[in-house]
Parts: C-alpha cells; structure tokens; sequence
C-alpha cells in the first residue's frame, strides 16, 4: 500500500496495492505492520457507515473535542466522494487550511485524518456509503463543527450543494470558534 502524506500534518492519502483477474479484484486496505511502521494509529474502537442517496449530498464538517478526539479512517464502499480534512489544532502550522481527495469506491483508497482535524464530504454519485473507523468512541457533548460554506474556507466543493442537514447549516464559521487542544 501506498501511504501519501497530504498538505494538513498528519493526514494521508492510502491507496492499496489492488490485484484482479476475471474473478474482480482484491486489496489489503489496512495492516497494523504498514499503519506502525507509518507511524499511524493501529486502534480503532468504533466502526460506522454512511449512506447518501444524492449526488451533491454534503455531510460536515464534523469532529470531537477532548478528551474524545480521534482519528479516522475512511473508505468509499459504493461510489464517490470528495473527502475534506480542516486542520482546527492549536498552535499547528496549517490551522484553518484545509485538504481534499476524491475516495472512490473503484479505487480502493482511504484518506487517514488526524486528532482535531474536521472532516467532511460530498458525493459525487448517487448512492454513495462511506465506511468509517474510529479511534475514539462518539460522545455527543464532545462533537463540534464547522460550516461546509465558511467563507474563511472557501472550500471549492465540486457540484452544487443538493442536500445537507439543518445541524450543519447551522454550525458555526472558523473565526467563531476557538481552536482544538488536543
């Protein structure tokens, strides 16, 4: 597997290394050996997954506080997606930067996101699951946002928006908020 460090510390591009024949094809998308020889999480407590019906769905950007920050991992299972990482740590080089990747499920890849990182996404297919691994489990007094359309972002979201929910309308913008100590 390739692991490719992207422009927000701490977060990578996975792409596995996909074999097939006639019968389709096969990836390993995780090894604890890869994963710590990389210097990444091995643990993961919570596994969740994602449904959207629509493309141009936008979900986030979502993340959890202290003592429940955590890492994920997330993987496209049906579909396509670009995924969005917005570093929110304290004191970090890339506070309020943000990153993007396209996950498809065709290629197999994961987008690996740090401790107080927010992280989003909108599909680019209809019918897309996305499929996540946690290192902390949820605790909902210790989940926060920021808004998909924060003009301090300004991030370049592929397609017009065509669902998301009140919740994330209703986050608040980057100048707003205090950033994450981890």
């Amino acid at each position: 597997m390739k692991i490719t460090p992207l422009s927000i510390a701490g977060a990578y591009h996975i792409v596995p290394e996909k074999r097939g024949d006639n019968r389709g094809a096969f990836a390993r998308l995780f090894c604890s050996d890869h994963f710590d020889a990389a210097g990444l999480n091995t643990q993961w407590v919570q596994m969740n997954l994602s449904r959207s019906a629509q493309q141009g769905t936008l979900r986030g950007l979502h993340f959890q506080r202290a003592p429940f920050s955590e890492i994920k991992l997330v993987r496209a299972v049906t579909g396509k997606v670009y995924d969005v990482v917005v570093d929110l740590r304290a004191g970090s080089e890339t506070y309020g930067a943000h990153c993007g990747v396209t996950l498809d499920s065709d290629q197999m890849d994961t987008l690996y996101i740090p401790q107080g990182c927010a992280h989003g996404f909108q599909t680019l297919t209809d019918n897309v699951e996305l499929h996540y691994m946690h290192s902390a489990p949820y605790a909902p007094d210790h989940e926060g946002g920021v808004r998909f359309d924060d003009p301090t972002l300004a991030i370049a979201w592929p397609l017009p928006v065509t669902e998301t929910s009140p919740r994330d309308r209703a986050l608040p913008l980057l100048p707003d908020m205090k950033p994450l100590i981890l």
